[in-house]
């Protein structure tokens, strides 16, 4: 499958999901937990992000153990990075910026991957090299949903897609999805690592469980 249509069939999967935690993971034991809570929470997505070294070896184990779980890995820097994380068994890659080299590599490997945007001139390196579908980062310190509406304007007719990530909150996250070109927001909210690494499990769950019911409109 092409890099296009795979990146189409992750738009279509994340546009069911909606909500991406991202989550910075520092041992597996404790990753797999998080896994295993978003599943019975009922939001099957998450982004495991590559700044810990412990990423590569969740995804891996997560893959086998919540196959309904889909995987993404954040904070791909390089080349080396994107085939590990695809190796290991993810779905789909994003990154906080654009990386030409990056983006060249998983076109050519036919990995799925969004490079982060935030600029006119950005939008429109990564579209000439094959993306429709892009990470708007840092979302909320780059102006929000104003400057979302204002970015996605003049590139409408092309069909490009976006996963605002960065700052979004409960208090926001619909604000973003009520954009028709928003595919998912990414969760930076969910399993954050101070609740993760004090093993609060309950109130962990209890923020999933509240960002199911905010996208599902209960």
């Amino acid at each position: 499958m092409s890099f296009a249509l795979k990146s189409e069939q992750v738009v279509n999967e994340l546009s069911r999901i909606r909500i991406v935690p991202v989550l910075v993971l520092n041992d597996v034991e404790s990753g797999l937990k998080m896994c295993e809570i978003l599943v019975e929470c009922g939001l099957p997505a998450a982004e495991i992000t590559f700044r810990t070294q412990a990423a590569e070896a969740i995804i891996k184990e997560a893959a086998k153990r919540f196959p309904d779980l889909y995987l993404g890995a954040g904070t791909i820097l390089n080349v080396h990075d994107l085939k590990r994380a695809f190796d290991a068994g993810a779905k789909f890659a994003v990154a906080p910026g654009f990386n030409p080299t990056v983006v060249r590599a998983a076109v050519e490997s036919d990995f799925a991957f969004a490079p982060g945007v935030c600029t006119p001139s950005e939008v429109e390196q990564a579209h000439e090299l094959g993306c429709k579908f892009l990470k708007f980062f840092p979302a909320e310190a780059a102006g929000g949903v104003k400057m979302l509406k204002s970015l996605i304007a003049p590139y409408k007719h092309l069909g490009i897609r976006f996963m605002p990530t960065g700052g979004v909150t409960a208090d926001n996250v619909l604000n973003y999805l009520a954009i028709k070109e928003v595919v998912a927001v990414g969760g930076t909210w969910l399993g954050k690592s101070d609740e993760i690494a004090a093993g609060n499990w309950d109130g962990i769950r209890a923020t999933v469980k509240q960002a199911v019911e905010l996208k599902e409109g209960k």
